[in-house]
């Protein structure tokens, strides 16, 4: 069956307070962030969509699959369930090589040929780490971000789900904005659990959490969008600061005056105009 949307009705909060959205519809080609303190809820509402709740989670949420209760197949048969999940605690059990690992997924999943389908998921993995994946390598080698990028890339194109939950991908050092633009490229539904504010206004909107429950729904208009270039431009002098401390060189706050100038900001006594 095509899957064209997804709808999420409410439920209640740790309080039983009630969910502050009548109902949530995604359709394909939607980006969305949830965000929210940490415990605020996040990580349920993502599972409840992994788990296609039906009033039978804490939450008591139901989630429609184009405006449906989804079938039964899709939780009784791995390959037809539409859903992909990438959590933040992935881990490897195969310590096969990560060319042969995505050769045998290719054919299971009989999704084309298979080598020009492995080549293709390394070139958008790699792309989105700082360290290019070597496909000789064992699966059980590959860091953290490393394991993400190439499981986003794997759901994407060998996979081919059709609905994909993200839980704080910032945390695996995966450049964010690359990946918001690739994965725009793919008529699916990506739904990503962030505090990551470059995420969060780079989605079409975002569902902001709170004790548990939905708060409210807020929608990226032009403002946020401009936003998002100053914010690039902070987080990547953050990002430069880092690989200088890996590198075992100083930080000086002469360096950061000068790199912030050159960024156009204005450094006065006290802070940054």
């Amino acid at each position: 069956m095509e899957i064209r949307s997804i709808t999420i009705l409410p439920g209640h909060g740790k309080h039983q307070q009630q969910d502050q959205v009548e109902r949530i519809h995604l359709n394909m080609g939607d980006i969305v962030s949830i965000v929210g303190p940490t415990g605020s809820g996040k990580s349920t509402f993502i599972n409840d969509i992994a788990l296609f709740a039906c009033q039978n989670t804490p939450s008591q949420r139901t989630i429609l699959i184009n405006g449906e209760f989804p079938s039964d197949e899709y939780t009784s048969d791995p390959s037809k369930n539409p859903i992909a999940f990438i959590t933040q605690h992935t881990n490897f059990l195969s310590d096969l090589p990560v060319h042969k690992f995505l050769e045998f997924h290719a054919k299971i999943r009989k999704t084309g040929e298979t080598s020009s389908l492995v080549q293709e998921v390394l070139a958008f993995a790699n792309q989105l780490t700082g360290e290019p994946i070597i496909i000789e390598h064992s699966m059980t080698e590959l860091s953290g971000g490393q394991t993400r990028a190439l499981l986003i890339a794997d759901a994407v194109i060998i996979g081919n789900s059709p609905i994909i939950l993200l839980d704080e991908i910032e945390n695996a050092g995966i450049d964010r904005t690359k990946a918001l633009e690739l994965l725009r490229q793919y008529h699916k539904i990506f739904i990503f659990v962030t505090h990551d504010p470059r995420i969060a206004l780079l989605s079409d909107f975002r569902l902001v959490m709170k004790h548990g429950a939905v708060q409210q729904v807020i929608h990226t208009h032009d403002e946020e969008r401009k936003a998002v270039h100053e914010i690039k431009k902070l987080d990547d002098l953050l990002l430069e600061l880092r690989s200088i401390v890996r590198r075992g060189e100083q930080v000086t706050s002469r360096y950061i005056h000068e790199r912030l100038l050159t960024h156009g900001y204005a450094v006065v006594p006290g802070g940054v105009a």
